[in-house]
């Protein structure tokens, strides 16, 4: 048992003191501006700024229904499943890798029976042998870290299934809240279809009422009755619309979402945190999930060059045994039937048609590729943040003159509904104003969702999710 505890100091001493033909890896400078973009688009919110990756999906989502729906997605969802098993079997290879490094013991027994028909006269020509032997067989050792590389690159491919999965995460969290957002949104705009369908309703009644005994036409009351129809069809569309907006929500909750956790109305307030920086330092892109899994998708690249250059050098292997040996079963472990043997092996590539040659190049065509996708991860997470900062920008001026537009076209409306009771103007007046009302209360929610979903884009491009 010593021998074989002095075995595997030697062996484990010989890895570690193995060259490393792996390249010296260098982050490639990011292929980006050293802050985020300035100018009147890009207005910040103002206050004290909060740090998007280091703030929790819990507290940026103040609106405790939705936070109840993103945690039960978080639970429930199956693509989340999906990218938390690829995380398993990329640990599994890793692990697999791995266990080359080091020699694997094995132990075995024999027993050989023997009959000899020309045995010396007088003496059985019977014999039993038995062994019993632990040992290694065929383990390389790894002096020019062909192993070590590839199980470096084993293990920064379960790192990027990691980071894989946690970008998931953060995509799955806006993709709720977005939907959330929709739904709420469609519930606004069907209650709003709702309203006017009744306002339209009136208004054709009325005109109706007026063409019966002559005041009104029958264009007046064709009129009429297409903006009613409109709202009608457009009731329609918004129930049809909340339906689907539910059915998405519950397939990316992964579960039925109870009613008491489902939006009714765009919420008055903002359902998150508006604090976010309107200037951060492009270094910061480095903490997304989605660039952390394509630099460890480098790193492995990195690696298998180290691997494809060792290829080209001698490979050492080495097989062991210690053990016993003894011609009857009951002298197997007495003292002097002791065995062991040590073979070194040695082999060297000469002429393998460019295999090696093929599979060098292979691995660093491999590796300027992801290079180039680190470098477009990155380009991407700048352009995300870039376009939400530039949206939030201009999101407080936009919001405010949709909102002066609707309340004026509320009052420009009722002027020309009294006026046309009272006979001072036609209907064509009063219809003009109410399809304006109608079109600035939808562009007004429209405007309502969109910084809502700004927002939630803001936070998982600047790395929010995770925590």
């Amino acid at each position: 048992m010593n021998k074989i505890k002095l075995f595997h100091a030697v062996a484990l001493t010989l890895t570690l003191a193995a060259c490393d033909m792996a390249p010296k890896y260098v982050r490639p400078a990011l292929p980006v501006p050293e802050a985020s973009p300035q100018g009147p688009a890009y207005a910040g919110e103002g206050g004290q700024a909060i740090v998007a990756a280091d703030t929790a999906w819990k507290d940026f989502f103040i609106d405790p229904r939705l936070v109840r729906v993103i945690g039960t997605s978080l639970g429930n969802n199956r693509d989340l499943r999906v990218a938390l098993a690829r995380i398993g079997q990329a640990r599994a290879q890793y692990k697999v890798q791995r266990a080359d490094m080091f020699p694997a013991l094995d132990a075995s027994g024999s027993a050989t029976f023997q009959d000899q028909p020309f045995a010396q006269q007088g003496a059985s020509g019977r014999s039993d042998i038995y062994a019993a032997s632990a040992g290694v067989s065929a383990w390389e050792i790894d002096l020019f870290g062909r192993v070590r590389n590839l199980t470096t690159a084993a293990q920064e491919q379960y790192f990027a299934s990691v980071e894989n999965r946690n970008a998931a995460q953060t995509a799955l969290i806006a993709e709720v809240a977005n939907a959330w957002l929709a739904m709420a949104a469609d519930q606004e705009r069907l209650k709003i279809a709702r309203d006017l369908e009744q306002t339209f309703g009136r208004t054709l009644d009325l005109t109706r009422a007026r063409f019966a005994r002559g005041i009104a036409s029958e264009l007046e009351v064709r009129q009429a009755q297409t903006s009613h129809d409109q709202a009608r069809s457009d009731i329609a569309q918004a129930t049809t619309l909340v339906a689907q907006d539910q059915n998405a929500l519950n397939l990316l909750a992964g579960a039925t979402v109870p009613a008491e956790d489902l939006p009714t109305a765009m919420p008055d307030g903002d359902v998150t945190l508006a604090n976010l920086p309107s200037d951060l330092p492009s270094t910061a892109l480095l903490r997304r999930p989605d660039i952390m899994a394509a630099e460890h998708q480098l790193l492995a690249a990195n690696a298998n060059i180290g691997a494809a250059r060792a290829a080209f050098f001698p490979k050492i292997s080495l097989t062991a045994a210690f053990g016993t040996m003894s011609l009857g079963l009951s002298n197997l472990f007495k003292s002097g039937s002791d065995t062991w043997s040590v073979a070194p092996s040695a082999s060297l590539p000469i002429f393998d048609f460019g295999r090696n040659q093929g599979n060098l190049r292979y691995a660093r065509a491999n590796h300027d590729a992801m290079v180039a996708t680190y470098e477009k991860s990155v380009q991407t997470g700048f352009r995300e943040v870039a376009d939400a900062l530039a949206r939030r920008g201009t999101m407080t001026a936009q919001l405010e003159a949709q909102t002066s537009l609707r309340d004026a076209a509320r009052v420009g409306y009722r002027l020309s509904e009294a006026r046309f009771r009272a006979g001072v103007d036609g209907f064509l007046t009063t219809l003009d104003s109410q399809r304006t009302l109608y079109n600035a209360e939808q562009s007004l929610l429209a405007t309502r969702l969109t910084r809502a979903t700004n927002m939630v884009e803001l936070y998982r491009a600047m790395g929010g999710g995770l925590r």
